[in-house]
């Protein structure tokens, strides 16, 4: 499989600029691998496709308000900051990513905030935009977290060109968000709102929770045609022995067992067993699957509509087979399905 197999026509106006009114009314389109059907739904449908039993998988990361608008000291130049992951808490230090990048080099400092209440200096360059700040504040680390998150806005995708919106702030967070640590929202959990989970857990489906913290890896462009030399970024991972057991209880049983999003499928298969069972894990992951790949743990898949040459579509391929998926997508763009983030779903059976 080479790069240009995954390359389409995606009209702009089907990236998805905002949600669907509300949470589980986003179209799904339905995928029967074994029959090679595909259903057009709404993703409360959903219920109809599983029973007592069946498990779903769900990433229970939380999203923080990850970008950041500062001024350099002297030229006050506007700095867009993007905060990626923290290297030491007790230093405040921060791999971020900068833009414009050009403009900035060790030593600067940045002033953020209407009072210049937080300052940092950059101490490293790490990549090409990227950089590793030093935040300098007085406060407690408590008081320093509280006034990222104050300073902070929802870290909606590049694509979306308008400005964040106050609905943002809940709606590019799922309703089941415990742990934060993630940039970017794990999207196909963004369509289960409270009243369909409420009908799924009357029906007897069981819920296991894993944490996957989405860095921007997951959206990194693919720069290679050969797709194995391709390398991810590492994304933290956490498997819950608890969780295990709910998902190997159901494979025994040979009930469903369905990934909700590409970073719960990538999380499983980091953390499988030579008897192909889910193991408790936790640690790092850079798992890239592109087809062919066999997998161990899910039997169906719950994903968003992604963008061509997206290492999120070879993974879908890898699951649902290339020429359906490729098929699916087709018939998505002459439907007018919504793509990305804030778009619409598939499921895979």
């Amino acid at each position: 499989m080479k790069l240009s197999n995954f390359n389409f026509e995606l009209p702009s106006d089907l990236l998805a600029e905002y949600p669907s009114e509300h949470r589980d009314e986003a179209r799904l389109m339905v995928l029967n691998r074994k029959e090679q059907t595909i259903e057009h739904k709404l993703f409360k449908d959903l219920i109809d496709y599983f029973d007592e039993g069946d498990v779903m998988i769900l990433n229970n990361t939380k999203v923080f308000p990850a970008r950041m608008f500062g001024n350099k000291e002297k030229t006050g130049a506007r700095i867009e900051v993007f905060l990626l992951r923290e290297l030491n808490a007790e230093n405040r230090l921060w791999d971020v990513l900068v833009d414009p990048a050009r403009k900035i080099r060790i030593g600067n400092k940045l002033f953020f905030g209407d009072d210049d209440s937080l300052v940092a200096e950059v101490i490293d360059n790490t990549t090409s935009r990227g950089r590793t700040l030093r935040f300098l504040f007085d406060g407690s680390y408590e008081e320093f977290r509280a006034k990222l998150i104050e300073l902070g806005e929802t870290p909606l995708p590049k694509y979306i060109k308008r400005d964040v919106e106050p609905e943002d702030e809940d709606r590019y967070q799922t309703i089941f968000a415990k742990h934060e640590g993630a940039v970017a929202a794990p999207t196909a959990g963004l369509h289960f709102s409270k009243h369909l989970m409420k009908r799924l857990e009357i029906k007897g489906v069981d819920f296991a929770e894993l944490t996957l913290h989405v860095g921007l890896g997951t959206f990194s462009p693919v720069e290679v045609e050969d797709l194995s030399k391709h390398k991810m970024d590492s994304e933290q991972i956490i498997i819950p022995e608890a969780s295990t057991k709910v998902v190997n209880n159901a494979l025994e049983h040979k009930r469903r067992v369905c990934a909700v999003g590409t970073t719960v499928m990538r999380s499983i298969e980091s953390s499988v067993s030579a008897s192909r069972r889910l193991n408790p894990y936790s640690g790092w992951t850079n798992k890239f699957i592109f087809p062919p790949y066999d997998f161990s743990i899910a039997n169906s898949m719950i994903t968003n509509f992604h963008t061509p040459k997206s290492t999120l579509l070879m993974m879908t391929a890898a699951f649902a087979g290339y020429d359906f998926v490729m098929e699916a997508y087709e018939e998505a763009v002459k439907e007018k399905y919504k793509f990305y983030s804030y778009g619409d779903a598939m499921l895979i059976l």
